[in-house]
């Protein structure tokens, strides 16, 4: 049994490439029974998302293991080899049990240190699992690659700083407001950032959510999923004042929330304070208005600055953590080697009892016949020992006379010689 993974991702392949080798839900349990008829896979996984395809396996190794793999990759997909073999990458062994458990911690990912990935690796896995497309030892792989992923979560603090322009705005507004619980928010556009942003808003549960945007339809589903009331545009100066805090990520060309529009606001509010984070470019906000009393305004560049010092913390956390994946690693494939130690220790033990059941059966004709009892069972003990002891016996004149004293004292330590 040797694992295997090859695949794709975003350092290798540009998305032109990789959109064409993923495997869409609807697909995905076909691809599974497919790849699982090729002769050699004993059992596999999936995982294809935005930034990668990879096949995870067992499989039954030989020269041409590679080369069949790769031919059902560019046959499923109708890729030629050309097109994908200079993107492809693959691992065998300890090296395919590193990357699993490095792609599941977040170390090999684009931002590095993200959460998503987890879970779709859980997922890929749930769903081999469901279809019944895996063996003992992929099993074992993927579970332990969770328990690597928590405990780099747990140990490291390779997650705790915002690395992404969505994650940082709400890192910001969480760091000023004392409780989300108690804010109302505005968000002005619907575009993928502000996507984002309403959903890492809406698990810290803030009090009221509203999106502003150009249309309403293009805001409603997105309003519908994170429990928000959606306005247009034209209507953010009358209900500006009710936000503490706005952010603002829209392909304008000119600001949409000016200095007086902001100033109204406070005086409605009584010079509450109100944090503006403008992620867009060119500027949603005026840049004036951060010159106002009682509200802090902070751009796309602040922000960055923000990534920009968190990426150095996590970078100084993937040390440890991949610290933690090389230990872990090298504990599976432990196990991995000593799966083969209790089949063979099975399959001695097997000869051993047919034999002694052999040699019993026989001496108790015997007896039956009339045999002497005592010497029955002194000529079964006799015939049991030179069976048992035929092959090491063998092996240890071998290694003698070949000089090889090194194979010499591995079968003397095997056989207890050194304890008598």
């Amino acid at each position: 049994m040797t694992l295997f993974a090859l695949g794709i991702n975003h350092k290798t392949a540009p998305v032109s490439l990789r959109e064409k080798v993923t495997f869409s839900p609807d697909t995905l349990g076909d691809a599974l029974r497919s790849l699982h008829q090729q002769p050699l896979v004993q059992g596999g996984v999936l995982l294809s998302t935005c930034n990668r395809t990879e096949l995870y396996l067992s499989v039954e190794q030989d020269e041409n293991t590679l080369q069949q793999l790769i031919k059902w990759l560019c046959q499923y997909h109708q890729l030629s080899p050309e097109e994908l073999t200079r993107s492809l990458y693959w691992h065998q062994d300890s090296d395919a049990v590193n990357h699993l458990m490095r792609v599941a911690s977040g170390l090999d990912s684009l931002v590095l240190g993200e959460p998503q990935i987890l879970g779709q690796v859980k997922k890929a896995f749930a769903e081999s699992q469901e279809h019944r497309k895996l063996n003992t030892e992929l099993e074992r792989l993927f579970q332990k690659s969770f328990s690597v992923a928590k405990r780099v979560r747990t140990e490291t603090e390779i997650g705790s700083s915002a690395v992404s322009v969505a994650f940082a705005a709400c890192t910001l507004a969480r760091q000023i407001f004392e409780s989300m619980s108690d804010v109302n928010v505005l968000l002005v556009g619907a575009g993928e950032t502000i996507e984002l942003v309403a959903r890492y808003l809406r698990e810290h549960q803030v009090k009221k959510m509203v999106i502003a945007n150009r249309t309403r339809e293009r805001a409603q589903q997105l309003a519908d999923e994170v429990q928000a009331e959606v306005i247009t545009l034209p209507e953010i100066d009358e209900r500006l004042y009710k936000a503490d805090i706005i952010i603002s990520s829209t392909a304008s060309p000119l600001p949409i929330i000016g200095k007086g529009m902001v100033e109204r606001s406070l005086k409605a509010r009584r010079n509450q304070p109100m944090l503006f984070i403008d992620i867009a470019v060119p500027r949603d906000i005026e840049p004036e208005v951060g010159n106002l009393s009682n509200v802090y305004l902070y751009t796309v560049d602040d922000l960055h600055a923000i990534i920009e010092h968190n990426l150095s913390q996590r970078k100084a956390a993937a040390v440890q953590a991949e610290d933690i994946v090389q230990q872990e690693s090298a504990n599976f494939m432990a196990w991995v080697r000593s799966q083969s130690a209790v089949s063979s220790i099975r399959d001695y033990r097997a000869m051993a009892d047919g034999i002694r059941e052999a040699l019993v059966e026989k001496a108790l004709s015997s007896i039956e016949q009339g045999a002497d009892v005592e010497s029955t069972i002194n000529e079964l003990a006799h015939k049991l020992t030179n069976r048992l002891i035929h092959a090491p016996t063998k092996s240890l004149q071998k290694a003698a006379s070949s000089g090889d004293l090194e194979q010499l004292n591995v079968l003397r330590d095997s056989l207890g010689l050194d304890q008598y």
